[in-house]
This record gives structure tokens, C-alpha cells and sequence, in this order.
């Protein structure tokens, strides 16, 4: 099926829609094709079985390692007059993977498919639609951040229609809205729902599990009401504090105050398949997008004697005459370093760690974690409420990044090195006692919590680190400048793709005007 024609999605989609691992799913879940009439269930397990969430190799080396990382300087790569040019076909494949076969095609299969049904067995598939739009709306809401207005309410009409409907763009700030005032229902719907056996047969992502798909909706809910919160502090503050005051209405994503919490078991992680053997390996090093970062080792990290440097980070070292000499400490090259200068010397410098990214098949697709909803805690008791309830957020967000960039490292079965979490007493003092230590006024506070977010996003979730970045202005990066006409500059949207132009020309003509590289996304008032 074309891509191009998303809006005719459904016409040649199979009885349940599943991509390239389908058979894997079907040994996992007894062929999700016999389950009910409608197949609800099983476009359930298709919908969640993301690649543009799992760290697959296409999805980081075309899109997120080749503009979110470099944008956010999350990643290295090699300075050039076309770093900040986006490759409009990669762009495209991100843009149609949303619509088909993606997230939102499928889910307009689970809502044709529902329609059909009795009012009876409605009840009994309604768990799997409300799931479903969480997912919707978080990948939808990526999408926003990307490109601002996007095409949602009449995207996918077939199925539900039967009228093949070239969509409109919606106004990205009314859908921000729509979907936080729409997960508030959501959560309200889970607090009084059961599981059932086919939900936790197919729930890929949360094995059924009601308590954490509520606190997946309420951290969504969070985050994007942190992000519009610069814009509309009046409507963020007032909804946040609601849901932070009342933790057990509104559970959250948060490791229950426990700074050696689980992730495995506590954040909402997209775990990759049973059968699944690839790594990021290529992904990172096709782009040299492998080496440690000026901002994050050297100004951050270091200078902190950060207990996560181990498990981000491998030394290198100099190989002479058929002899390795391994580096003494960890440095990063300085962001200023020319082309030549990298390839010249990087063998001088860190690279991300092997067993926790490089060749790590285990690493799962991070949807929400405990660290980033403490982070935001953080920011809005800071900005909103005490300065004690702030600290405390921070300081266990902090620590519990340690926790999961530990976790990450010690998923690895390949047999290569992996590394012993520090004790309490360590990891307390790192955050007690360094440059990482909740203090200064209350500009240096904020600067603080940002930074450590943009951090812990890392380059895994670059995205959610560039959207943040644009946000807020923080951390305080060095930019550098291209040579290419018109891209020297970092972006602060995507451009549409031509494809969608092309495709969708007459309702493009309503944004035409806002496609430019320089159109601040809504929430961006920096």
C-alpha cells in the first residue's frame, strides 16, 4: 500500500493489520486472529507493538539520532552545513508510520470494529479503546511537538465513514487541550474498570495491569501539561497541583517514593520481543552519533563525580601498533571540535557504553519513567507550591535515574561487562554534596531540575529532551552554526513533508503559512 495515500488506509488493511512481527505476536498471544468477532484485541496488540517506540534501528538512526538528538545535543555528530537539515523522506516515513499502518490507523480499525458490536460485548471491548487512546494520544502528541498543526479528527474516515476523506489540519493547541482534558476521563474510566483475561493476554505493554495504565494516563496528562505550562501557567498550574495534591485520584508514574524502585515493574516500558536480537549498534555508529557529549560529561557529569558516568560511558583508548592503551578518565571532545578534529583524535574520548546502548538487545521502548514525572513534580512544586516539597521531588528523581540507567545496563545477556549500582551511601552523597545538589536561588534551582531532565532523557527519548529544551531554553548548550542556506540555524518545528503536500494540497494551503522552520510550536514562548 502506498503511504502517500494514508487517508485510503483501511482499504487493502487484513482482518487484524499486524506488520513485520506478526508471527511473533501470534506464538506470544495463540494467534490473536481466533479471538473475538470483531478482532479488537488483536489490533490492541498491533497498535502497542510500536517500532517508533521500541529503540529499533530504523526508527533511531533516520529520525531520532539524525535531528532530535543533534538538536538537543542529546548524541555527537560530526559538524556539517546540513546538520540541521532534516531528510524529507525520513520525515515522511516518520509522518505516514502515525497514520498507516501506525497508531492512529489502527486505532480507527478498533473503532470501526467497535461499532459493530452489540451493546454487550461494547462493555466488555471498551478497556481495550480507552487503552488505546492513551497511546494514541501520546504518539499523537509527539507529532505535535515535531510539526505543530497535523491532520487527526477526520485522519483514517474509511472505516468509520466509508468515505475516503482527504483530512484537514487540526489546530495543534486545540488537540493538546482535547487530549488532557480527555485522559482526565480516561483515568476516571480505569478507576472503575476490571481487567479482563483478553486484555491481559494482549496488553503487550502493561500485561493488563489497570494500576499502571492509570498512572501512564496521569503522567501523560502531566507532561503535557508541563509543556503547555509557559503558555497557559494558569490552566497548568491549577490542573497539576490538582493532580499532585491528590495522588491517590490521580497515581502517577512516580516509583512510589522509592529511589530503588523496579522499572521493570514500575515504569511503563515497551519491551522488545522474545525473538529480537538486534542492537543500536549500527544505528549509532552510521551517524557517529557514538561519542560522549561536551555538555553532558564534561559540564554536567564530571564535575558532579556523577555515579551514572560507568553505564553511560566507556573510556576508549589509543590503539598504537597493535596495542590498546585505554584513556585514564572520561572526557568528551568540546563541542567546538571541527571535523578533522574528531576524526582525528576520538579515539581520545568516551563513547557510550556497550552493554547499556551499544549492543544491549534487551533495551526496552521508555514510554513514561519514574525519574522524568519526579522531574516535573520538581519544576511545578518549585514554581507553584515549597521549596521543600520541590528539593524532595528533585533529589528522588535524581536518584532514581541512577536506579534505571543501571537497570538499563543490567538487562544486557550478551555476556559483555556490566556494572554494579553504587550504594545508598554513594548516590546519596552524589546528591547531597556536588555540583548536582539542589541549591541556589530559585532561577539556578530551575536550571538545575531541567538540566538533570534533559539528562535523563538522554538520547534514548531525544525527542521528549529537544521539546523540553525548546521549552524551556534549558540546559545552556552551545550552538553552533551551519553553512547550508537556510539551515544554519537549529529548527523549531519540522518542515511538512513534501509527500503530505503533495498528497493533501488543498488542506495544506490552511497552514501554508506557518511552514517554516522558524514557527514556534504553541507551547514554545521562550
Amino acid at each position: 500500500m502506498n503511504k502517500s495515500f494514508y487517508i485510503l488506509l483501511f482499504l487493502t488493511l487484513s482482518t487484524l493489520g499486524f506488520t513485520g512481527c506478526k508471527s511473533q505476536l501470534e506464538d506470544a498471544f495463540n494467534n490473536p486472529d481466533q479471538t473475538t468477532d470483531a478482532s479488537i484485541p488483536g489490533f490492541f496488540a498491533d497498535l502497542l507493538n510500536n517500532d517508533r517506540v521500541r529503540p529499533s534501528y530504523w526508527h533511531y538512526r533516520t529520525f531520532i539520532l539524525s535531528n532530535q538528538t543533534i538538536y538537543s545535543q542529546t548524541s555527537s555528530f560530526i559538524p556539517n552545513n546540513t546538520m540541521y537539515q532534516p531528510n524529507d523522506s525520513y520525515s515522511y516515513g516518520y509522518w505516514t508510520d502515525f497514520y498507516a499502518p501506525g497508531v492512529l490507523g489502527v486505532y480507527r480499525k478498533m473503532e470501526a470494529a467497535y461499532a459493530e458490536l452489540s451493546q454487550e460485548n461494547q462493555a466488555k471491548e471498551e478497556i481495550f479503546l480507552q487503552a488505546g487512546k492513551v497511546v494514541m494520544y501520546d504518539e499523537a502528541s509527539k507529532l505535535i511537538d515535531n510539526y505543530g498543526d497535523i491532520p487527526f479528527s477526520e485522519a483514517g474516515s474509511l472505516p468509520l465513514t466509508s468515505i475516503a476523506k482527504k483530512a484537514k489540519f487540526d489546530d495543534q493547541k486545540e488537540l493538546y487541550y482535547s487530549f488532557i482534558d480527555d485522559l482526565k476521563e480516561i483515568n476516571t474510566y480505569f478507576s472503575k474498570a476490571a481487567t479482563t483475561g483478553d486484555f491481559s493476554k494482549f496488553d503487550i505493554l502493561n500485561a493488563g495491569s489497570l494500576n499502571k495504565w492509570r498512572r501512564y494516563t496521569n503522567s501523560l496528562r502531566l507532561r503535557l501539561l508541563m509543556r503547555i505550562s509557559n503558555v497557559d501557567e494558569s490552566k497548568a498550574k491549577t490542573e497539576v497541583l490538582e493532580m499532585l495534591n491528590d495522588p491517590g485520584t490521580y497515581p502517577l508514574v512516580d516509583g512510589s517514593a522509592n529511589a530503588n524502585y523496579v522499572p521493570g515493574s514500575t515504569d511503563i516500558l515497551l519491551q522488545p520481543l522474545t525473538t529480537y536480537t538486534g542492537t543500536l549498534r549500527d544505528a549509532l555508529t552510521e551517524g557517529n552519533n557514538q561519542y560522549a557529549t561536551d555538555y553532558m560529561l564534561n559540564k554536567t557529569m564530571k564535575p558532579a563525580d556523577d555515579p551514572r558516568i560507568p553505564v553511560f560511558y566507556d573510556k576508549f583508548g589509543v590503539r598504537k601498533d597493535g596495542i590498546f592503551t585505554p584513556n585514564k578518565e572520561y572526557n568528551a571532545m568540546p563541542i567546538t571540535f571541527t571535523e578533522n578534529d574528531i576524526l582525528t583524535n576520538y579515539q581520545k574520548y568516551a563513547v557510550l557504553d556497550s552493554a547499556t546502548f551499544f549492543d544491549n538487545a534487551k533495551l526496552p521502548g521508555i514510554v513514561a519513567t519514574a525519574s522524568e514525572t519526579n522531574f516535573a513534580k520538581a519544576e511545578a512544586f518549585l514554581r507553584w507550591g515549597n521549596d521543600t516539597d520541590a528539593k524532595a521531588a528533585y533529589d528522588l528523581a535524581l536518584k532514581q535515574s541512577v536506579t534505571f540507567y543501571y537497570y538499563l545496563n543490567n538487562l544486557n545477556t550478551s555476556g559483555l561487562k556490566t556494572e554494579t549500582k553504587p550504594t545508598d551511601a554513594v548516590i546519596t552523597n552524589f546528591v547531597d554534596n556536588s555540583t548536582a545538589k539542589y541549591s541556589g536561588n530559585s532561577t539556578q534551582k530551575l536550571e538545575l531540575i531541567l538540566t538533570q531532565k534533559w539528562l535523563h532523557y538522554g538520547f534514548l527519548q531525544a525527542q521528549h529532551a529537544w521539546s523540553e529544551y525548546r521549552r524551556t531554553g534549558y540546559p545552556k548548550i552551545t550552538i553552533l552554526t551551519a553553512g547550508a542556506a537556510n539551515y544554519s540555524t537549529l529548527p523549531l518545528r519540522f518542515l511538512y513533508p513534501t509527500g503530505e503536500i503533495s498528497v493533501n494540497s488543498e488542506n495544506y494551503e490552511a497552514v501554508r503559512s506557518k511552514d517554516t522552520r522558524d514557527t514556534k510550536i504553541f507551547w514554545d514562548v521562550n
